[in-house]
C-alpha cells in the first residue's frame, strides 16, 4: 500500500501485524485518533489498551506485557512519549532490554496549530542518550511502514519518530527497512546532505536546486542510533563538507550523530535545524518550516557556504 501518511501508515501496518502475531498488542494514551493506534483498536479490540492521558503508567504497563512475552507497541504525541515517560522508559524498559516499541506521533513542528507544549525538536536527542535504545526516524509513509515491521522483527526497546503532516512517499512500497543503513538518495561529489524525516525530501529539492552549480550527494539517514559511522565516513569521504539537515533541535540530534561519526575527518559541518529554540503556534505546517529554517533555500545556502 502507497502511503501519503505517517500516521496512517503506524496504524495500518500495526494491524497487519497484529493479524501476523497475536503477541502483538497496542497502548494509547487517550490519543488514539491522531496517532492512528485507533485502527488497531477497532481490528483487535481485546489486544489494545487504552492507558488514559497517563504516558508513564502506559510505559510500565508495557514493560509487564514484555516480560510476559508480548511485543506492545506504545503510541503518543512525541512530547509525550519521549518526555513525561523518560523515567519509565530509561529505568524499566531500557536498562532492561525490554521489547517496548514507542511511536511518538505528531513530531516535529508538524504539530503547527497546538505550539510549543505539543511540538517536539528535543526527542530524538532525548531517544539517542538512552543507551541499549534503537532510534528510527523514516522520511515518508511508505518508509515508515517499512520501519514499523523492521520494528516488530528487532528485539529490544525501538523508537520511531513520526510526522503528522501528510505528503508524497517516494519510498517504494515494497523497499525493506534495514535498521542501521543510510540510503544515498542522490549522488554527488562536492558536499554530502545528511538528511532525516521529512528533510530529506528538502534536501533533494537543494540538489536539485544545484545541480548547475555544486554537486551534492543526499543521504537519508533513518536510523540515527546506531549509526553506520563507517558508512557515514565512507559517504563524506572526498566531500568538500557535510550539511545536516533535520526537523529538530540542532544539539543532539542527526547533526551531532553525524558530528560524532567524523570527529576525526576534520572537514566542515553547517547543522540545519531549529536553532535551540522551542516551536510555536501557526497556521498551518509550512509557515513554521520556512520560519524556523527547514526549507530547501537553508539547505542550499549551507551547502554553498561549504563550497565557498
Amino acid at each position: 500500500m502507497n502511503f501519503n501518511s505517517q500516521r496512517n501508515a503506524y496504524g495500518e501496518t500495526l494491524v497487519e501485524l497484529g493479524k501476523e502475531n497475536k503477541d502483538i498488542v497496542a497502548l494509547e494514551a487517550d490519543l488514539g485518533k491522531s496517532t492512528m493506534s485507533i485502527k488497531f483498536q477497532q481490528a483487535y479490540p481485546e489486544r489494545y489498551f487504552e492507558m488514559g492521558i497517563a504516558e508513564q503508567n502506559m510505559a510500565s504497563v508495557a514493560a509487564g506485557l514484555a516480560c510476559c512475552g508480548k511485543i506492545p507497541f506504545i503510541s503518543s504525541f512525541a512530547v509525550f512519549a519521549s518526555g513525561r515517560a523518560f523515567d519509565q522508559i530509561r529505568q524499566t524498559i531500557s536498562i532492561g532490554k525490554l521489547n517496548v516499541k514507542i511511536c511518538g506521533s505528531s513530531s516535529g513542528l508538524s504539530d503547527f496549530g497546538d505550539g510549543a507544549t505539543h511540538q517536539d525538536v528535543e526527542d530524538l536527542a532525548i531517544m539517542r542518550a538512552i543507551p541499549n535504545m534503537t532510534v528510527l526516524c523514516p522520511m515518508d509513509g511508505n518508509e515508515a511502514a517499512n520501519a514499523v515491521k523492521a520494528m516488530a522483527e528487532h528485539q529490544g526497546p525501538c523508537y520511531l519518530r513520526v510526522n503528522r503532516a501528510s505528503y508524497d512517499s517516494i519510498t517504494p512500497e515494497d523497499k525493506p527497512f534495514v535498521i542501521g543503513q543510510p540510503i544515498v538518495m542522490r549522488e554527488g561529489t562536492d558536499v554530502v546532505v545528511f538528511a532525516c524525516g521529512i528533510m530529506v525530501l528538502k534536501a533533494l529539492e537543494a540538489a536539485e536546486a544545484l545541480k548547475d552549480e555544486i554537486s551534492v550527494k543526499v543521504v537519508n539517514v533513518s536510523t540515527l542510533k546506531p549509526l553506520n559511522d563507517e558508512m557515514i565516513i565512507s559517504l563524506a569521504k572526498g566531500c568538500k563538507g557535510v550539511v545536516t539537515a533535520e526537523e529538530h533541535n540542532v544539539l543532539g540530534g542527526l547533526g551531532g550523530a553525524v558530528a560524532e561519526a567524523l570527529r576525526r575527518q576534520c572537514m566542515p559541518i553547517e547543522f540545519i535545524g531549529v536553532k535551540d529554540k522551542f516551536g510555536c503556534s501557526a497556521h498551518n505546517y509550512d509557515d513554521l518550516l520556512n520560519a524556523y529554517g527547514l526549507t530547501a533555500h537553508s539547505i542550499v545556502n549551507a551547502v554553498r557556504s561549504i563550497v565557498g
